[in-house]
């Protein structure tokens, strides 16, 4: 049994701090207990940053700053569905909504690209900022894990933002006693195709987003890239119409991820283009546009992956 230093006072387990006359080094036992607990493992780890970053896409968890810009975009998709159904409900002389389901997230473009653009960033951005990356892979997750963990958050959370007012949408048409089969068969097609759009404009944005530790760089490139791809192509198929070249207006849609969904719901999905005068795209544009859009979310996630094997070192 250690005995306490009767010159000093020491209390024993203090005493094997203190060194040895002449000596330059010592090992302080500073009472740090090693962890005995059960290793929840990589499953474990990703399912805990895809649940981490699905909240961060709305500010949960997160100052209650980050949580106004998110908040107030979805109140205005959830808002515009509302006072549709108020209309279609106590206006009386109407068989069906204003809007068709697959047209609503189009008609609400702006306030997308917003709110993907405010939050790709907030998802990657920081991480790259702060160079916290290398702390994640030091633990099981590898970079595969890490880029499918945010690209299944966002596209998550993405798919909430756009499914939510069609979720309001449907119900305001039952409620209005509309056709049943009808309003089923649209919701379930708007789904899909908002389905398609989120995984698309996740991927387009997780991207640029990664590509600079910018917030505000991220942010400005995402909605950039967004809005002038829309544009122009929209100018250009309003040549083609005007120039009477129809056929080449779903071509034309290639040249922007809104207008490739467009297509692939014009083309399989029965919904109304988008496009001047509404004018359908051939089953050959359609065809394209979904291995375009598959192409664009692999070559997207694979850049991601290359990205963070740098950023990881």
């Amino acid at each position: 049994m250690t005995q306490p230093d009767t010159t000093t006072g020491t209390p024993p387990q203090l005493t094997k701090n203190i060194p040895a006359q002449g000596a330059t080094d010592v090992i302080h036992d500073i009472g740090y207990r090693h962890y005995d607990g059960p290793r929840l493992g990589r499953a474990y780890a990703r399912r805990s940053l895809y649940v981490q970053s699905l909240r961060g896409a709305y500010g949960l968890g997160r100052s209650a700053r980050s949580k106004i810009l998110p908040m107030i975009l979805f109140g205005l998709m959830n808002i515009v569905a509302l006072i549709l159904d108020a209309v279609a409900i106590y206006a009386g002389t109407m068989t069906e909504l204003p809007i068709d389901y697959t047209d609503y997230a189009f008609y609400m473009t702006p306030v997308l690209y917003l709110y993907i653009g405010s939050q790709a960033p907030q998802s990657v951005s920081r991480d790259l900022r702060f160079r916290t990356i290398p702390l994640y892979f030091s633990r099981p997750i590898n970079q595969a894990d890490y880029v499918s963990a945010k690209y299944a958050a966002l596209t998550t959370a993405m798919f909430v933002f756009t499914a939510t007012p069609l979720v309001l949408l449907y119900l305001g048409a039952l409620l209005a006693k509309f056709d049943f089969a009808d309003n089923t068969t649209g919701f379930l097609q708007a789904l899909v195709s908002v389905a398609i759009l989120s995984a698309l404009f996740s991927a387009v944005g997780l991207l640029l987003a990664a590509l600079t530790p910018r917030r505000g760089f991220g942010v400005a490139a995402v909605i950039a890239v967004l809005f002038v791809s829309q544009g122009a192509v929209s100018v250009v198929q309003g040549i083609c119409f005007h120039q009477d070249k129809a056929d080449a207006i779903g071509w034309v849609g290639l040249g922007s991820p809104t207008t490739l969904v467009d297509n692939i719901q014009s083309a399989f999905l029965g919904a109304t283009p988008i496009t001047p005068e509404g004018v359908e795209p051939s089953t050959a544009a359609g065809v394209a546009s979904l291995a375009v859009c598959a192409l664009i979310i692999a070559g997207c996630c694979a850049l991601l992956l290359r990205r963070y094997r740098k950023a990881g070192l």
